[in-house]
């Protein structure tokens, strides 16, 4: 069958809007189109292939368990489920592991058991959730109710109620709405979608504070800055607070899709049998590839890396800077950097990341002024340096134009 991007049109809802280029063989951070033609991988997937593509410890997992088993569901359990909740149990604060498909899953099973933990232990009145302005938790009602932008969530009919937003990074902003009928708080540790924003220490020592006075949980969304992205295997572990609720997916798997929910034991108790579930949540497949991912990332080697790849990318978007003077700011941590348009290119992103892929490079945005790199955790000197002089090329173009 002949597959052009045109078929997309003709058998696809419309609600994504892919370029023309169709990738057919990936190895490492190369890419290859229907046409032979290679990328530089920045993308990574939206920071999910953090081993890179077809890594070779992942590839020897999955076939491996398509050899033994598929599919269960979770009337038995099986296990590859099982050992990478012991890996995740033994290498974070939590106890008890829910395993889902996605990030967006990961986060409506933290928020429903936030709700529920807090009627079961305060009351009925104790539901209110409060997220962050340009936050993003995933695409339910739920979680993109959450999420704070509402271009994302409007348009669907009522929301979910007993939602509310501070700005991030501004702790009287979260101390104005918080109080006894608060039942979590749910931010990422380092905003993705919403332009690659650092928190502060004092924000996030006072987020925790603030949690702790009100009786209510932390739940820390580290669907993108988890399993090394940030250099530490979560990004938690370099903030100096433990969340009561975690959430990871996207690189969990390298690719393959799982998400998980990390917690305690006090407060998973109050997912009883029944109350939330999951039919392909804890695949074998799934968790054997993660599982892989798991013990190739969370090694001294591959996170020390993460930070010394972190540098010669900050080098390169200096390098550019200093010649074509596009970036006001150079933002983000580890393998999750973005670099924040000035005013001359406000609004731009888009034509940047295109302008990119013209020349052979795969990168993202974040927003419309922030363009976003989240390659593969071990990624090679050599793709890095091939990558940014692609983007210089790109950069060059549309500085002339």
């Amino acid at each position: 069958m002949q597959v052009s991007r045109s078929l997309f049109d003709e058998v696809m809802v419309p609600n994504y809007a892919p370029s023309a280029v169709i990738p057919v063989k990936g190895i490492g951070s190369r890419v290859w189109d229907q046409n032979g033609r290679e990328f530089i991988d920045f993308a990574g997937g939206i920071a999910v292939n953090c081993l890179g593509h077809c890594h070779p410890a992942l590839v020897s997992a999955l076939k491996d368990q398509a050899d033994k088993l598929w599919h269960l569901s979770n009337v038995m359990t099986n296990e590859p489920a099982l050992i990478l909740a012991q890996k995740l149990v033994n290498a974070t604060f939590a106890e008890k592991v829910y395993f889902a498909n996605s990030g967006a899953e990961a986060n409506e099973a933290a928020l429903k058991l936030a709700r529920r933990w807090a009627k079961n232990e305060f009351g009925e009145h104790k539901t209110q959730i409060i997220a962050f302005k340009q936050g993003f938790h995933g695409r339910t009602f739920f979680t993109v109710t959450v999420g704070g932008q509402p271009a994302y969530s409007d348009g669907f009919g009522p929301k979910p109620a007993d939602i509310v937003h501070a700005e991030y990074n501004n702790l009287a902003s979260l101390e104005a709405l918080i109080s006894d009928t608060t039942c979590a708080v749910m931010l990422e540790p380092l905003q993705g979608e919403g332009g690659i924003i650092t928190p502060t220490p004092e924000f996030i020592q006072g987020v925790a504070a603030l949690c702790k006075k009100h009786n209510a949980l932390m739940i820390f969304d580290e669907v993108q800055s988890g399993v090394g992205r940030t250099g530490h295997l979560y990004a938690y572990m370099g903030l100096g607070v433990v969340p009561d609720i975690l959430t990871t997916a996207k690189a969990l798997g390298g690719g393959f899709p799982i998400g998980a929910m990390l917690t305690t034991t006090a407060i998973a108790k109050h997912l009883v049998v029944g109350t939330h579930g999951s039919t392909y949540g804890g695949n074998p497949l799934a968790c054997a590839v993660g599982i892989a991912a798991f013990d190739t990332v969370n090694t001294p080697e591959v996170l020390n890396g993460v930070k010394q790849r972190e540098q010669l990318f900050r080098d390169g978007l200096h390098a550019i800077n200093a010649k074509y003077d596009v970036f006001s700011e150079i933002r983000g941590q580890g393998l999750l950097i973005g670099a924040a348009l000035n005013e001359r290119y406000q609004g731009k992103a888009r034509d940047f990341m295109l302008a990119a892929a013209d020349e052979g490079l795969m990168m993202l945005v974040a927003g419309y002024s922030v363009i976003r790199m989240t390659p593969s955790l071990i990624i090679p000197e050599a793709d890095i340096a091939e990558g940014f002089k692609r983007l210089d090329k790109a950069i060059a173009k549309l500085a002339q134009a």
